[in-house]
């Protein structure tokens, strides 16, 4: 009986860890209620659709707003394993609706990248991080083109696909696509130390959806009749797609590499518009106007090894 007691107190010390939200965990439905005709009680925003538009196109460029590898790749038998760290500046006129009330002016996303050369100057790569205070995982996959590399006098030049997925977001999916285009140069620094200026502009495509929410979480089922089921029913919504042809994100890049060795060193700018969304002027969702959106900039950083 003791020992059942206490395998029974562990599962409670687990359900609570696993129940905690930290800071920078999302709560979507703070936006409020997208359905019109919503009653009060179950928080009706007319603009729930646009600034949950305009949070997607934000993060979307949050989570996506690094590349910090130029533009010719590891070489067909190589592989470069990094640690990195982007510092985010989010802006203060989008709503990152975290469970922290007060917004967030920047966020941390420390990440391992791993990179594998492959012949005919392709090189897959792939990208796990950690948004900082929070549950969420941001993963990528990419695939890399050199199109033109290791000539004299002309520079590098590649190609790059990639997909970002956020997990761990609660009643969210968010994914990010895109492709870049990078140019950069190597120049010899004696021996095996190398420095690589580079830079490139990155075309990204954001998609989310949410889930059917609740929006008034005091409502009892238990008390809910037949009667007044259709007005129940008026407190879930469920915000508007925002699909990956309508929503493009451009990030312009720039960085430098530095190899010594094994040992690569790493840094790199980025600055991301994110073009507007339609706002409504009133209270009728349908009445709209074009606001454009504020840029994402972002600090990366990177340490590792080339082998």
């Amino acid at each position: 009986m003791r020992t059942f007691s206490r395998w029974l107190a562990l599962a409670a010390c687990v359900s609570g860890v696993t129940a905690y939200a930290d800071d920078n965990d999302l709560q979507i439905s703070r936006f409020g209620n997208p359905k019109a005709g919503s009653t009060a009680g179950s928080n009706f925003n007319p603009a729930a659709n646009a600034d949950f538009q305009a949070f997607a196109r934000v993060m979307g460029a949050a989570i996506g707003s690094v590349n910090l590898m130029p533009p010719e790749t590891t070489g067909h038998t190589a592989w470069a394993v990094n640690a990195e760290l982007s510092v985010v500046s989010l802006p203060d006129s989008v709503v990152i609706p975290t469970e922290k009330l007060e917004q967030p002016s920047t966020v941390l996303i420390p990440s391992l990248h791993v990179r594998k050369g492959l012949p005919f100057s392709l090189e897959l790569g792939g990208r796990v991080g950690w948004v900082e205070k929070s549950s969420q995982v941001v993963a990528t996959g990419e695939v890399k083109w050199a199109v033109n590399e290791g000539f004299t006098w002309l520079p590098d030049v590649g190609v790059r696909g990639h997909v970002t997925k956020l997990f761990g977001a609660r009643d969210l999916s968010l994914t990010v696509m895109g492709l870049d285009i990078g140019v950069g140069k190597q120049f010899p620094l004696g021996g095996m130390v190398t420095l690589t200026p580079y830079g490139g502009l990155d075309l990204s495509f954001v998609g989310a959806t949410s889930s059917a929410i609740e929006f008034d979480p005091g409502r009892d089922y238990e008390d809910t009749t037949e009667d007044d089921s259709r007005a129940a029913l008026q407190s879930v919504g469920q915000y508007a797609k925002v699909s990956f042809g309508d929503n493009m994100n451009q990030r312009i890049y720039g960085g430098v590499r530095f190899i010594g060795g094994v040992l690569q060193l790493g840094a790199e700018l980025s600055l991301t518009r994110t073009g507007s969304v339609a706002v409504p002027t009133g209270t009728d969702p349908n009445v709209t106007e074009d606001r454009g959106l504020p840029a994402v900039f972002a600090f990366n950083t990177t340490l590792g090894f080339d082998f």
